[in-house]
This record gives structure tokens, C-alpha cells and sequence, in this order.
């Protein structure tokens, strides 16, 4: 899982990086107004990538994990509404 988010985010920055060098490196010579709409999509990429990118999988386990403190784990269990075994 980790990996092909990994993979997906770089193609999506890759992309973003692109877009931005295409649109002043070579657009901008026929159209600057297209060149500026090049801009403004690889602008909303990064966010986008990051949030693929911070996605959590079915297999990713981080808000029920214990911390390896038993007293504050304990709490958290009784906060959550659950019983040690």
C-alpha cells in the first residue's frame, strides 16, 4: 500500500513539475493565457498529492495502537468505552 502511494504521489508532482515547465518553457510562445491555465492546474496538484499521499489504508493501524505507556493506554481505553482483555 505504502509503496503505490508513493509511486501515485511522485507521478503527481512529476506531472505538476511538468505542467509548470511546459506552460513557460514552451506554451507561453502561442498562447500566455493557456500558459497561465498550465499554472493554475499544476497549482491544485500538490495539495491533491498530498493528501494521496497521507491517505490511510484498510491496513494502517495509528489511533488504536498502544503507545507502550500502560497507565495512559489504560485511560484511553476507559475515554474509548473498552475493557482489557
Amino acid at each position: 500500500m505504502y509503496a503505490r502511494r508513493r509511486q501515485v504521489y511522485f507521478a503527481m508532482m512529476g506531472t505538476c513539475l511538468a505542467l509548470f515547465v511546459l506552460a513557460w518553457g514552451v506554451v507561453r510562445l502561442w498562447s500566455v493565457p493557456v500558459a497561465v491555465g498550465m499554472c493554475v492546474v499544476a497549482m491544485v496538484i500538490p495539495p491533491l498529492a498530498a493528501m494521496v499521499a497521507n491517505r490511510r489504508g484498510p491496513d494502517d493501524r495509528w489511533w488504536d495502537d498502544p503507545s507502550g505507556d500502560p497507565k495512559s493506554d489504560e485511560w484511553w481505553n476507559e475515554l474509548d468505552g473498552r475493557r482489557r482483555p
